[in-house]
């Protein structure tokens, strides 16, 4: 899956910035990365949201572990990578029939987030059990939130385009040959909200999150880590 986003949308990470200014390498631009991904995915799926957010997924090598999945209600777009273990009880927490999958759910507990407000982002994710990463993109406010799980299982993968937009790919060599060393895995058991305007621990919100440079032999520029008890490193 692939979600690029202009810097209207998100400001380029200072960390991930500072990363491929450390060490220069070649980079293309968003539109290069997006044809890439289509071109290379016979089955690609591309749906460009405004003129600032383009958002793209196939199911070509996909796991039978940790499908790929897209939906949109009410202008709210979701593209989802994994499996939810408690599945059920969360739809009869949200009141949805039982054919609703885990993109329909997350839709439903991001809605829960926005209407509810001043509801904890961290709850949005706290509560999902399983193996998963997933993009939302709520077109009616322009605010961007994306997740991963707790143990990493689902690879996610951020980094800076040439153009200075900022990209999300479960496929690390996609986003290497655009952003360079402006590059990093997104940290697991975090989220980013725009509405919050930072990256942050869902099971300990708290907690500083920080970025150690990397070293130049490695594919990243930076890890981010979460500090303090139960850190978890966002490699591995």
């Amino acid at each position: 899956m692939l979600g690029v986003f202009s810097s209207s949308i998100i400001s380029p990470p200072d960390e991930l910035v500072a990363a491929g200014c450390r060490t220069p390498s070649p980079k293309t631009t968003s539109a290069t990365l997006v044809n890439r991904f289509v071109d290379t995915n016979s089955s690609a799926v591309s749906v460009q949201v405004g003129d600032h957010v383009h958002l793209a997924y196939t199911h070509q090598s996909e796991s039978l572990l940790t499908p790929r999945s897209f939906a949109v209600k009410d202008d709210i777009f979701c593209l989802f990578e994994g499996v939810l273990d408690n599945l059920g009880s969360l739809r009869q927490q949200y009141g949805l029939a039982k054919s609703a999958n885990e993109v329909v759910l997350v839709i439903e507990a991001y809605k829960a987030l926005r209407d509810r407000a001043p509801y904890p982002p961290s709850h949005v994710v706290g509560h999902l059990s399983g193996n998963f990463a997933f993009i939302v993109f709520d077109k009616s406010t322009s605010t961007l939130f994306v997740a991963s799980d707790r143990n990493g299982k689902v690879p996610l993968y951020w980094g800076i385009t040439a153009d200075g937009h900022v990209a999300f790919s479960d496929n690390s060599d996609l986003l290497k040959g655009s952003c360079g060393k402006s590059l990093a895995s997104f940290p697991q058991g975090c989220f980013l909200s725009t509405a919050v305007g930072e990256l942050r621990c869902y099971q300990n919100p708290k907690n500083k999150i920080t970025a150690v440079p990397a070293n130049e032999e490695e594919i990243w520029g930076a890890t981010f880590k979460v500090e303090g008890p139960a850190a978890v490193a966002a490699t591995w």
